[in-house]
Formats: C-alpha cells, sequence, structure tokens
C-alpha cells in the first residue's frame, strides 16, 4: 500500500520506518522543516523501560490540593473553561486506583521491552549516530518512607521481568562519582543498570536521512496539514501545504494535535497535552564533564531528570495541565537550572538561559497513560498516539506493533490494551 505518516515526531519516524521496512510505500508529512522538531526535539533523553508506572496513581487523591494551588509542585493543574480538559480530569482520577495502575503497568511494561528489543534490532541494521549507550539509571530519594514504597513497586515489577535493586547513598556515589557533590541528602536509591539514553531528536533525523536513500520513501516536509478528504467512512486525502496527498492508509502520529486531527475526521480522542521543559547544558571542559553524570539520573522528589548525551547533560521536568500554553516562563528555566547546579555543581556554566536552550513541549498523554495502537473510527486511519511522557521509550515496540495490526497477521505482544474504544 501507499501509506501517509502524519506527524515526524519519534512516533510518526518510527511507524514509517516500520512500514517501509514491511514493504510498504511511505509519504512522512509534517509542518517542520527538520524531523523531531517538536516535542521530540528537547525531551529528557532517558530510555526508561522499567520505568513505565503511570502518572495516574492512588497518591493524586492526596496531592490534588498541592497540584492546584502550590507554585513549588512538579505537577501543576491550571484549570480552564476547556471541556476537554475536563473530562480528560475525571478519566484520569478514575484511573487512579490500584487495580488499575498495576494493570496498566504490567501492558506498558510488555510494550517497553517490546520496543526495548526492536530498538536494538533497528541500530543494528542502520548504523545511526545519536548518543545512544546503556548507561543505567539511579532514582534518588531522600527519605526512607519514599525508598520504602519504591521497594513494593520493585517487588511488583519483579514478577513481571523487571531487575532493579534498592541501594543505600554510599552504593548510589560509587556508582555515580558525581553525585558526591550534591548539595542534598540521600537516603538511597533504585538502580536499573539497564536503562539507556539518547537524542531523540538526532535519531528522527538520523532514521528519515536513512529512509530517503529508498525509492520508496518521500519526507513531505513543512506542509502543515489543514484540510481532509473524506468519502464513505474512509479518509482519501490530506492537504497539506500546498500539496493534496492521497493514500490507502494513513497514520495519525500528531502528538497532541491528533485530538484536532481526528474532530475533523467526525471522533473523538481522549488526549489530552501534559507540558513539560528542558535545558542542555553544554559540557565544555575537561572539568564540567567531570562535574556531569554517567547514569542517568532522576531525582524523585523535584520530578527532574538528567542524562548524559555525549558532551551536553540534557536536564528536564515538571508536568503541566495548561492546555496548549507554548510559553516557556523563567520560573520554570530557573527551577530546572537551580537543580542541576544543587546535584551536580560545577556541570557548566548556567547563567546564560539562552546558551541552555530552553524548550517546552506538549506529551499527549490518555487519562490512563496506556497509548492507543490500533485502528480508528475511520476505515483507513491508524492511530499511534497518546504515549505521554514515555514516547521516545515505547516508540520503537508500538511503530513495530502498527505495522504488525496493519498487515494484519499474529502481534509480537498482545494488542487488544491498546485498542482504541469509544
Amino acid at each position: 500500500m501507499h501509506i501517509c505518516v502524519l506527524g515526524a515526531g519519534v512516533i510518526g519516524v518510527t511507524s514509517a520506518y516500520r512500514l517501509l521496512e514491511a514493504g510498504h510505500q511511505v509519504t512522512l508529512v509534517d509542518a517542520e522543516a527538520l524531523p523531531g522538531s517538536q516535542t521530540s526535539l528537547g525531551n529528557g533523553a532517558q530510555l526508561s523501560f522499567s520505568y513505565v508506572a503511570p502518572l495516574a496513581d492512588p497518591s493524586v487523591w492526596t496531592h490534588w490540593p498541592e497540584y492546584l494551588f502550590s507554585a513549588a509542585s512538579p505537577l501543576t493543574l491550571r484549570p480552564k473553561m476547556d471541556a476537554a480538559q475536563w473530562r480528560w480530569l475525571f478519566k484520569f482520577l478514575a484511573a487512579c486506583n490500584t487495580g488499575r495502575v498495576r494493570q496498566t503497568t504490567i501492558e506498558l511494561l510488555r510494550l517497553a521491552f517490546f520496543s526495548r528489543e526492536q530498538l536494538q534490532q533497528l541500530t543494528q541494521v542502520q548504523p545511526l549516530d545519536f548518543q545512544h549507550r546503556r548507561a543505567g539509571k539511579l532514582v534518588m530519594y531522600g527519605d526512607t518512607k519514599g525508598l520504602e514504597g519504591a521497594r513494593k513497586q520493585i517487588e511488583f515489577q519483579a514478577l513481571h521481568g523487571c531487575q532493579q535493586e534498592i541501594i543505600d547513598a554510599a552504593r548510589c556515589m560509587q556508582i555515580e562519582p558525581a553525585l558526591a557533590n550534591a548539595k542534598r541528602d540521600w537516603v538511597g536509591g533504585v538502580y536499573t543498570p539497564s536503562e539507556e539514553a539518547g537524542d531523540c531528536a538526532l535519531f528522527c533525523r538520523q532514521l528519515v536521512e536513512a529512509m530517503s536513500q529508498q525509492p520508496g520513501f518521500r519526507f513531505a516536509h513543512s506542509q502543515r496539514i489543514h484540510k481532509l478528504e473524506m468519502r464513505n467512512g474512509a479518509l482519501t486525502a490530506v492537504h497539506a501545504g500546498q500539496e493534496q496527498i492521497a493514500a490507502d492508509a494513513f497514520v495519525l502520529a500528531l502528538g497532541a494535535a491528533s485530538a484536532g486531527f481526528a474532530r475533523h475526521a467526525g471522533f473523538s480522542l481522549p488526549l489530552y497535552p501534559l507540558k513539560g521543559y528542558s535545558i542542555t547544558v553544554p559540557l565544555n571542559d575537561a572539568a564540567t564533564q567531570a562535574a556531569a553524570p554517567q547514569v542517568s539520573i532522576t531525582d524523585l522528589s523535584r520530578k527532574i531528570v538528567y542524562a548524559r548525551l555525549g558532551n551536553r547533560l540534557r536536564v528536564a521536568g515538571r508536568v503541566e495541565l495548561v492546555g496548549m500554553d507554548r510559553s516557556i516562563p523563567a520560573s520554570a528555566i530557573d527551577e530546572l537550572k537551580r537543580g542541576a547546579s544543587e546535584l551536580f555543581p560545577g556541570c557548566g556554566d548556567l547563567s546564560d538561559s539562552a546558551g541552555l536552550s530552553p524548550w517546552s513541549g506538549f506529551r499527549p498523554a490518555t487519562p490512563s497513560g496506556v497509548p492507543l495502537i490500533s485502528a480508528s473510527p475511520v476505515k483507513n486511519l491508524y492511530l499511534n498516539v497518546g504515549h505521554g511522557s514515555l514516547g521516545w521509550t515505547l516508540a520503537h515496540g508500538s511503530a513495530s506493533l502498527l505495522a504488525q495490526l496493519i498487515a494484519g497477521g499474529a502481534t509480537a505482544i498482545d494488542a487488544a490494551p491498546f485498542a482504541f474504544s469509544t
């Protein structure tokens, strides 16, 4: 078939790759000149295959006042006169129960482990250089109660294939010596040696460049979709820029913009954007490189993640439900700078915000945290949406699962949890 993939973030790019690999002719469409230029551009860079527990959690109920009123909360809710926000929130709260969270975690772990396998297979075939490495990951805790709570989650996840361990603060410093200089007191952490990291945007651009060498692929860049053509319950063409693109099938992978596209196509998607921020700290000399971590770090109390990308340190954090507000407030960047200076003093010049490439992105999430990878109510339109903050982690497995569904044969993992339903 000729399949048109809508959106050139990491979800769309990996979808295009797997469909091209399956023998289809593929057109990849995006409004930006370069792939991976929106939500994939400045994400946290961690490939956290063992950390997929959803945002929806029973603890949300006790922290609700903090989310609404505390400026220091890493999760911020700004209620709006927006019916979509309230519908999403009601479904999100309904998913904040222990039974649902455990089932969601199992489903996402299966997809994450499949994703890790598919990324490994891809990198063996495509020699891409996107600062990819198996760095391991430490999730740091400053209180005993939090660490004991993590122990219960680790014991549960161990039943489903995760290999993690609780370690004390001294062992954390041995694994990542840069933590020894932190202006924080730790009681310990969770260590997962198998976790990885990589530059998501660089991956997208190099994979599109590799696909462009094949005659069955075309990247229609700088083409914003502004009109849909429908006939007999099917999508026949999209108008993007000055071009009309007809295809046998379409894949919706427009991230946070997918909900609006779906409305124009006649159905509703349960998506809402989770806004996040990042800075990228240059490590310009031996001293700053030594002060920065090699292992991926998560400061759990502040919900800030740190990932080494060659001679750069990606620092990312916050979850905000504020609609599609694209502004980057100085307070959000200052929070990340403060976190970096406390954990890794001397890791670089944090005084010049402009030199830190401030970024904000909208991570499209379903209320439960389970992405939609399936057919849609439109006959020839398929979905690969709703990955929230796990897009980079789940992209490779999601793309392969989608290609298998389109092929109509058996799937490597159970696809039922990811099916669209009204």
